[in-house]
């Protein structure tokens, strides 16, 4: 059955008292969060212990008697079709599917929008009516006091992508409720922190100048977030083409002016290195959870190794 993602994100009482989850769409930083809160969702229930799966062909889940509940990541995971995904519906484990939009998974989205026993999340860039809805939850559950002026012009500026919305409500968060000001939320969001995307388009400098623009652009942790998924969409552009004509027509039409560096960079990926670009997204975001202290530093590293592999 299908479950509505920004209802699952501010209602914190909302049950998730089924085993199989597929999330998909194409709006990644929303899948990410989703993802995420599922997890967490359990994780106040009892003790999870995660693994991350590549195929449920022929899966055993081999449960002990005093282990945690496991909760099995798949990204892009092989096997899953309905017959699989029948054998999982008994088993006490909780599986998550991560898979992109794309004709392949048609009539697997299918089966989990009729299957009443799993949920199926659809994740999308936020139109006008969703980010009122998330705008009134931000302002009710921290008590702020926000005119009607102000509120409109947040709905209009707040960006379309979840994760970059959430980083601006939480720069407003910082703020003095007596700050809460119109002139001072135009500073703030108009601010020239909108170019981190910019730094993928650095990969042909050299270092020292990529390290100079990177301490500029990147000051806080939510910076670190907001560059990793900037340069992951690029990334998977990269992975996911299976030919550069197919790329091409993947290249969002607001990049217009970056689309001849866009192909030259896509030009110099082989399969070897399309493997490489994908080893070292899942490495450093799996890094990135884990050490948030030491952010900024994996977020510099990671957009030169990126560099690396692309003119080896």
């Amino acid at each position: 059955m299908k479950l509505d993602p920004i209802s699952l994100l501010l209602n914190r009482d909302y049950k998730i008292n089924k085993n199989l989850f597929f999330i998909s769409g194409n709006e990644i930083t929303l899948i990410e969060k989703i993802t995420k809160t599922i997890i967490e969702k359990y994780q106040k229930i009892e003790d999870v212990s995660i693994i991350n799966i590549d195929s449920i062909e022929g899966f055993v889940d081999e449960k002990g008697l005093f282990e945690n509940k496991k909760i099995y990541l798949g990204r892009n995971c092989k096997g899953v079709n309905e017959q699989n995904l029948k054998k999982l519906r008994d088993m006490e484990s909780v599986f998550i599917f991560i898979q992109e939009n794309s004709q392949k998974i048609k009539k697997i989205k299918k089966f989990f929008n009729n299957d009443r026993d799993s949920f199926i999340i659809d994740c999308y860039e936020l139109d006008k009516a969703k980010k009122i809805k998330i705008l009134d939850n931000f302002i009710n559950t921290k008590n702020l006091n926000i005119d009607k002026d102000l509120f409109w012009f947040l709905v209009e500026k707040l960006d379309n992508k979840y994760m970059f919305l959430e980083n601006s409500l939480n720069k407003i968060l910082d703020l003095e409720n007596k700050d809460i000001t119109l002139n001072n939320i135009k500073r703030l969001l108009t601010a020239d922190d909108s170019n981190k995307e910019r730094l993928f388009f650095c990969l042909f400098k050299k270092n020292k100048e990529i390290v100079e623009f990177y301490r500029e652009k990147i000051i806080t942790s939510s910076d670190v977030n907001n560059f990793y998924y900037s340069c992951r969409f690029f990334c998977q552009l990269i992975v996911e083409s299976e030919n550069e004509s197919e790329y091409k027509n993947k290249i969002p039409t607001y990049l217009f002016r970056d689309r001849n560096f866009l192909i030259e960079i896509y030009q110099k990926y082989d399969f070897k290195k399309k493997k490489l670009l994908l080893e070292l997204l899942y490495k450093t975001e799996k890094i990135l959870r884990k050490e948030s202290s030491l952010s900024l530093l994996f977020g510099l590293r990671f957009l030169l190794n990126i560099k690396k592999i692309t003119v080896s």
